[in-house]
């Protein structure tokens, strides 16, 4: 069986933002490293940077959501999605929760988005489970 058109610009797009992720962020950390490192403004561009990639990729799961013609392949799509959502919401209060009671040590905002990505995983799982 051959994949769906609209699976295959996925693929290309989440190992196009993949890759580019990590070269920019690759860049980015040895740039940072030099003595010659940009400070101010300059910094905080290029300590943002390799966020565009993973809005990319965040961006790239939505389009999937609008592109698919399969109505039902759609809503186990939107499923995964809220899925990941809630868990990772969950997850997140829950810690918040740990951090203000001084439980658990404070983490990094974007750890936020690396349990949501692997959430989507999960989700996917769940999603068509019983679906």
């Amino acid at each position: 069986m051959t994949m769906p058109a609209y699976m295959r610009r996925y693929t290309a797009r989440i190992i196009g933002f993949g890759l580019l992720y990590a070269a920019v962020l690759v860049a980015a950390l040895t740039v940072m490293k030099q003595p010659w490192a940009p400070e101010g403004a300059g910094a905080w561009l290029l300590a943002a940077l390799p966020a565009l990639p993973v809005l990319g990729m965040i961006w790239a799961i939505f389009r999937l959501i609008v592109e698919t013609d399969d109505e039902y392949q759609r809503f186990l799509f939107v499923k995964q999605v809220l899925i990941a959502t809630g868990i990772t919401l969950a997850l997140a209060t829950v810690w918040g929760f740990l951090e203000n009671f001084d439980l658990v040590s404070s983490l990094p905002g974007y750890h936020v988005t690396v349990l949501w990505f692997a959430m989507f995983g999960v989700g996917g799982c769940l999603a068509r489970w019983r679906a």
